[in-house]
């Protein structure tokens, strides 16, 4: 009736006005009768789509809306309730709407918007793959989405805004309280969707916001609901859907096979793209200039690899809950955003946690640390490369730690995190199993998904070989149950954004029982962490002497070093824990000096050779006739750490 675009600036700029303000402001008719009561409801309840019709579809006139003379001549609905035939609105057209995304305006060259909706978040961040959603919708492809549920919502609707066609949600039924017996949840939503789906007609699109947890199961061992579900959505074939789906849910492929198109939705972007098609980043699209002002020497282009993983609205969640931390000081460095939005994701994340190692308390290993320097500032942008596309080939997807056992693997990964300013979650092999089939595979994709979530990231599985070692073609179950997870660690690392600072890890003391396949140079790179040498054994023991607050000299360390050859960081380190552990927990106090230290060391020598000698019995022990011989003993438990001169160094 009136303006279209006073109709849309007025649409789009309060969501808190009721649907009956909008009109009085801004009067135009509607495809569908109006009841009275949604008029004093605010229109960010509602799914408001503004076109121009064409003359022959029917409208209607909202509840107390005065029509003038000249609407009236061209309005083809009666004052009184239309006849079943009259109320069907005709198809909407196929062409994108004009003015969409009109609200959204873009901010200057070097000023940040002064606020951001977390719808706004959503379709600017995804403006792209929207745009692709929608060009197959209007082509009546049905399709599904991979994403993650908190921005379903979102997407969703304005997926089926710019394909110009009118949603059909499928929502959460209420319980039939007069029935005889209840029904499940999806018992009722498929008898919801079997409703919906049959009503569909020329112009609508069936959205099924959950489709994972409707259809959740593999193709093997799938319940009867899921059964149900498949048969349906094949029966009407000819229907356009639009599903969505998390990551790391199982969809039976079957179910899958029915969508001719499937995108997948994750992180966020560097940029995002206005709907003028002019491009921003991600830090001046959506940081705000209040939110900036709060951090000293605030970067929007440097904000990227701190958030690559996280979708808009929990971007959104991360700047408000840094600035609320900073609330009460005065302007702060822009590593305190970082930092803060790292614990954010440490605090939403059930196992991921913010490390406090750093290579500086790793003793000795100059190489590796070197190598894996190379690999961080590669990851960092450091480097001056010719391009970004090289940049992204060079980068690393996962490291294998492997060596003896307490040589500081781990400690290795954690120092990683701390270096890329990334979160890290340590998994136990052995916990990723599960005797239940397919189980452990959806235990893989969790992670994964996780740790893209939480980008940037590094996920370490700890005693990697009890989860990848070298498939068989064995029919067993639980070879073939082996193989499965190694082909989903395979799939996940070649699923990898080259744009998401993520790194896996993994590390074990048996490389040689590893498949080959994850082996490879582009997925895992093999780095040997041995014992320590002697210039390593003197650093470890340097590091491990300050930790516990132990004043030893230089020459006693050198002592230390040379008596502790063929022992981990692990074992340095149990001499300093155990002498700190005499001196403040025992009675009397035991002193720490080069006597208390020798004899220490002697003890775990003595331990050690004893593990020695216990190993090499045990393997010795099913050789029939063969004799071990006298096991070397030792012969003391004090190692002399005094000089030749009888004065302790």
């Amino acid at each position: 009736m009136g303006n279209l675009e006073q109709f849309q600036e007025i649409l789009y700029s309060d969501e808190s006005i009721t649907l009956g303000e909008l009109l009085s402001q801004a009067p135009a008719l509607s495809t569908e009768p109006i009841d009275e009561s949604l008029m004093e409801q605010e229109i960010g309840k509602f799914m408001i789509i503004a076109v121009e019709e064409p003359w022959d579809c029917p409208l209607y006139r909202p509840p107390g809306l005065v029509i003038s003379d000249q609407t009236q001549e061209h309005s083809s609905a009666p004052d009184s309730q239309p006849s079943a035939t009259e109320s069907q609105p005709a198809a909407p057209t196929q062409q994108k709407p004009e003015n969409q995304g009109d609200h959204l305006s873009t901010p200057g060259d070097h000023t940040l918007p002064s606020h951001v909706k977390e719808k706004d978040a959503v379709i600017l961040a995804y403006a792209r793959e929207i745009d692709t959603a929608a060009s197959f919708l209007r082509a009546e492809l049905s399709v599904l989405i991979v994403c993650e549920k908190l921005v379903v919502a979102n997407l969703w609707r304005e997926m089926a805004l710019r394909a110009n066609l009118n949603p059909v949600e499928l929502s959460v039924p209420e319980e039939d309280e007069s029935g005889l017996m209840a029904r499940s949840l999806r018992q009722r939503q498929l008898a919801t969707l079997k409703h919906l789906i049959n009503a569909l007609k020329q112009g609508d699109v069936l959205v099924i916001p959950h489709l994972d947890l409707l259809a959740g199961g593999s193709d093997a061992n799938l319940p009867t609901e899921s059964r149900e579900l498949i048969e349906l959505v094949y029966k009407q074939s000819d229907r356009l859907i639009l599903a969505f789906a998390d990551r790391s849910q199982d969809i039976p492929e079957v179910l899958a096979a029915r969508f001719a198109v499937r995108l997948l939705i994750s992180g966020v972007s560097r940029t995002v793209v206005y709907p003028n098609g002019e491009e921003k980043s991600i830090g001046r699209a959506l940081v705000t200039a209040d939110e900036a002002a709060h951090f000293q020497d605030f970067d929007p282009e440097g904000l990227y690899k701190n958030v690559a993983g996280m979708n808009p609205i929990r971007l959104r969640h991360a700047i408000k809950y840094a600035v609320q931390e900073q609330a009460e000081t005065e302007k702060v460095p822009v590593t305190r955003l970082y930092q803060a939005i790292r614990a954010f994701k440490a605090q939403t994340s059930v196992n991921f946690e913010v490390p406090d190692v750093t290579f500086a308390n790793i003793g000795g290993y100059e190489q590796v640390k070197g190598e894996l320097n190379k690999a961080i500032r590669l990851m960092t942008g450091s480097y001056d490369l010719p391009n970004e596309q090289l940049r992204r080939e060079l980068i690393p997807r996962g490291f294998i730690f492997h060596g003896p056992p307490g040589t500081g693997k781990t400690l290795f990964a954690k120092a990683i995190a701390n270096q890329l300013n990334a979160t890290i979650q340590v998994v136990s092999g052995p916990e990723v199993t599960d005797m239940y089939v397919g189980e452990s595979e959806r235990k893989v994709r969790e992670l994964f998904a996780e740790a893209r979530r939480n980008a940037p990231a590094v996920l370490v599985f700890d005693e990697f070989d009890s989860i990848a070692t070298k498939r068989s073609g064995r029919e067993d179950g639980g070879t073939r149950a082996g193989n499965a997870l190694v082909a989903q660690i395979l799939t996940e690392m070649d699923g990898f954004r080259p744009d998401v600072p993520m790194l896996v890890i993994g590390t074990t003391n048996r490389l040689d029982i590893i498949d080959e396949a994850l082996l490879r140079p582009s997925r895992f790179k093999a780095i040997a962490i041995g014992r320590p040498n002697l210039r390593a054994r003197r650093g470890i023991a340097q590091v491990h002497a300050q930790h516990f607050n132990i004043e030893v000299s230089s020459e006693l360390l050198e002592l230390i070093a040379t008596e502790t050859e063929g022992m981990s960081g692990d074992d340095i380190r149990s001499i300093f824990r155990d002498a700190c552990v005499g001196l403040h927990c025992e009675k009397p106090p035991r002193p720490v000096d080069a006597y208390r230290l020798g004899e220490l060391v002697g003890l775990l020598r003595k331990a050690t050779t004893q593990r020695h000698a216990s190993t090499a019995e045990r393997r010795s022990s099913g050789f029939e006739g063969v004799r071990t011989g006298d096991r070397p003993r030792p012969t003391g438990a004090m190692v002399s750490l005094i000089g030749g001169d009888g004065e302790i160094s």
